[in-house]
Formats: C-alpha cells, sequence, structure tokens
C-alpha cells in the first residue's frame, strides 16, 4: 500500500498565505458593501463571471449582512424567500437564484439611471478625500475645452491653493452679501465648519457661449443644483475602496483623528446618497476618472 503524499513545508506555507489573502480581500469586499462604495449587484456580477473570484468565493449570508440595514433576521428571510441555502456560494448560484437575488438587490438598493434631456452644466460630487478636487484639476489641465467653475469659501487657502484659480477666497462678510444679492447658484456649510458657494455670473455666462461648465462641490450643493437646474447633469465620484478613502483621509494630514473620524461618518452618509445621481465614477486613476466625466459630457454635447 503505497504511503500517502506529504506536502512539503514551502507549499502547506504558501497555501496558508494564499488563504490569508483571500479571506482579506473578501473583508475588505465586505466593508466596501457594508459602506456603499460597491453596488451588490456589481459584486454579484463578478460572482457569477467569476465563481473563483474573491466575489464568488463569499458565503452568501456573508454577502447578505454586508448590506446596510439586514441583520440576521431580515438575511434568515431573505434566504428563505429565495430559496437558497445558507451554505451556497455566490460563486455557486443557480440561473433561478441569480435571477432572483438581482430582482430583489433592484428592489431594495436601485441603482443610478441617467436621465434624458440632459444640460451642459455637469455637477461632480462625492464623498470626503475622494479626490474630486485632483480630478477637477486634471479637467483644468487636460480638458480646456471645459469651464471649470471656481468655488467661493470662507476657509483660507491650502498650501499651493491661489485665490480665483482653485477657490475665491472670501470672508464671512463677503460670503453674506453674495448670498443677500443671490449671486450664488448654491452654498453649504461643509464638515460644520467653512461655507462654500458656486457663483452664479461665471456659470450663466459660459453656459451662453455654449460652453460645458464643471462644477465639483458637495453633496449639499449638488443637490441645491438639482433643484434649481433640474436638468443638471450630476456625476458621483466613488474610491475603489473604503479602505483607500481611509488611507486617502489620513494620508492628507490635514485633520487630526477627531475631525479624521467624524469625516468618514460624513462620508458613510455621502455614500448612501449615490443612488440620486445620473453616472458613477470610480476614482481608482486620476487621468481616467477625469477621462471618463469628459467623456460624458461630450455625450451631451451630441
Amino acid at each position: 500500500m503505497a504511503e500517502g503524499r506529504v506536502i512539503p513545508e514551502v507549499d502547506r506555507a504558501a497555501a496558508a498565505r494564499k488563504a490569508l489573502e483571500r479571506r482579506r480581500a473578501r473583508a475588505s469586499l465586505k466593508r466596501d458593501l457594508a459602506m456603499r462604495v460597491i453596488s451588490p449587484q456589481k459584486v454579484l456580477a463578478r460572482a457569477v463571471a467569476d465563481a473563483e473570484s474573491d466575489a464568488g468565493t463569499m458565503r452568501i449570508t456573508d454577502f447578505l449582512i454586508a448590506l446596510p440595514a439586514i441583520g440576521a433576521g431580515k438575511r434568515d428571510r431573505v434566504l428563505q424567500d429565495l430559496r437558497i441555502a445558507p451554505v451556497k456560494r455566490l460563486g455557486g448560484l443557480g440561473v433561478r437564484q441569480v435571477t432572483d437575488l438581482s430582482a430583489w438587490l433592484d428592489d431594495r438598493f436601485p441603482q443610478p439611471r441617467a436621465r434624458g434631456g440632459r444640460s451642459r452644466l455637469l455637477v461632480l460630487a462625492g464623498p470626503t478625500a475622494v479626490g474630486k478636487g485632483t480630478v477637477a484639476a486634471r479637467i483644468r489641465e487636460e480638458y480646456p475645452e471645459i469651464h471649470l467653475s471656481v468655488s467661493a469659501t470662507t476657509r483660507a487657502p491650502r498650501p499651493g491653493e491661489i485665490d480665483g484659480v482653485h477657490y475665491y477666497f472670501v470672508d464671512d462678510a463677503q460670503f453674506d452679501r453674495m448670498i443677500a444679492g443671490h449671486e450664488l447658484l448654491e452654498y453649504a456649510v461643509v464638515h460644520n465648519a467653512y461655507r462654500y458657494g458656486t457663483p452664479r455670473g461665471p456659470v450663466d455666462a459660459a453656459l451662453a457661449e455654449g460652453k460645458t461648465v464643471l462644477l465639483e462641490i458637495d453633496l449639499q450643493g449638488a443637490r441645491q443644483v438639482r433643484a434649481a437646474e433640474p436638468s443638471a447633469t450630476l456625476v458621483f465620484l466613488l474610491p475603489p475602496s473604503w479602505d483607500e478613502l481611509v488611507n486617502r483621509l489620513v494620508g492628507r494630514g490635514t485633520e487630526g483623528p477627531e475631525e479624521r473620524a467624524r469625516r468618514l461618518r460624513t462620508a458613510k452618509a455621502e455614500l448612501a446618497a449615490q443612488h440620486e445621481f445620473d453616472h458613477l465614477v470610480v476614482n481608482e486613476d486620476v487621468a481616467t476618472a477625469a477621462k471618463e466625466v469628459v467623456d460624458l459630457s461630450a455625450a451631451i454635447a451630441r
């Protein structure tokens, strides 16, 4: 009788490392689901496309419990209603199960749908530290045909920021006068600290000349613009992952621990509003994200 094959120690170590990496990747994916950085529909699509991927090897129970506002009781009811065994992995679901789960996800977590009749007024918003300013700056540098609106703010300039280029830096009295004179298309208090607003005059002038105008603003401002100009095209900028968003905020080094924690709470709430927008763009690479936004503007102009 042949003896069993002895697995070399190096192979066992490599297998253990691979298993650990896979668990960490699934844990990161679950955080992204919980924080709405990635839609559950996209995770399910990845699982169907590749059963051996991080999404495909995730258990259905872990997938559902990671979704916002889904507790253990709700998870179990969903599994029973959809007739899916708790031991199933996403990549191992049958065709009927995938169809039923997709329908449930679309009803529970509606995705952005582009509206028709959009104008050349393009709004770029997203959570704190996602890189809105960096993407907007790349558009200003590489795509001069896009008119980038310059916001007014009551905060002090950061290193390298130029008045009239990055922002109009004004004091509270000046900002009050702009509000009173109806000179702002939108304005809001951001992070419970400073006020930001979009001067209306330059935007109206650029639109009258047939230009595409890009507003890089926060969620509050985007909602105001949508209310004032319903034809505006709203684009939501997403981070590639929640972990990357945290790293960007920490790496920026402009806020202390308490302020960072507060901003991350704000980011979570902002991410939950992405379904209010017409388009989603992931900022994994600044040049690529900038081009995606510009391509959207080109599609509107046609």
